[in-house]
């Protein structure tokens, strides 16, 4: 590791953690994993969510470091050590606190997002990214949600296989009042259709909740399941 981040995280030395966006991004790309390991450690340690010192070390270290990744091209190098980073702060409560105060790990889960989803036309990443992504969508923490579902609906675009398998979860949260998520619906529908069938009347019955996009994925995804699977009580409702 290079020495100033050893220096920094080593000694959680905040008066130093500034002096990291002096170096080189091609100076310190060689060790952005194991910088990203050690972040992962003082994380988790039992007093992180009370150690405001050590919580600004970890926030000035992850934007050095997603700065340095997005610079070098170097996602799919440190990608691995990024996503468990990112999956770790899903043992902790990320959930807001008082008045849309997030806490320190949904601070963490934030600052990494976009690093790793807008990589979505990146499949080796996406492998990685998406089982962790579907799990935050059932976090609690709407503007994490909102993140998650802004860019897994670039991804299936680009690779809806990856999504399919958890048609479920996705579907699940749709019918939480995740509609953004319904433009991701059509695209999995047909490599994993029992779960949409089984939830079949309730995202129906979300039809006069939904804005005008809304709608328009709805009854798209309402379209090909008639068109698969023609169902009278469907057919009814469309008609009405």
């Amino acid at each position: 590791m290079h020495q100033l981040f050893r220096l920094v995280l080593g000694q959680r030395d905040l008066s130093r953690a500034g002096d990291l966006f002096s170096l080189d991004d091609s100076e310190i790309e060689d060790c952005l994993s194991q910088a990203l390991e050690e972040i992962k450690v003082i994380s988790c340690s039992p007093d992180y969510l009370t150690n405001d010192n050590d919580q600004a070390v970890v926030e000035i270290c992850i934007t050095r470091i997603t700065t340095a990744i997005r610079e070098t091209g170097s996602i799919e190098r440190h990608g691995a050590s990024l996503v468990s980073l990112w999956e770790s702060c899903l043992e902790h409560n990320l959930q807001p606190q008082g008045k849309d105060e997030d806490t320190p790990h949904a601070k963490i889960a934030s600052d990494i997002t976009s690093c790793i989803l807008q990589n979505y036309n990146r499949p080796p990443v996406m492998v990685l990214a998406v089982p962790v992504a579907v799990r935050f969508l059932q976090q609690g923490n709407q503007e994490l949600s909102r993140n998650m579902s802004s860019y897994l609906s670039l991804a299936a675009i680009a690779k809806a296989e990856l999504l399919a398998q958890h048609t479920e979860a996705i579907t699940c949260s749709v019918l939480t009042g995740n509609a953004m998520l319904l433009r991701v619906l059509p695209s999995v529908y047909p490599r994993q259709p029992g779960p949409i069938h089984q939830h079949i009347r309730e995202l129906t019955a979300m039809m006069s909740q939904l804005d005008q996009a809304g709608r328009h994925h709805l009854l798209r995804l309402l379209q090909m399941i008639s068109d698969l699977h023609p169902l009278v009580s469907e057919e009814r409702w469309m008609s009405e």
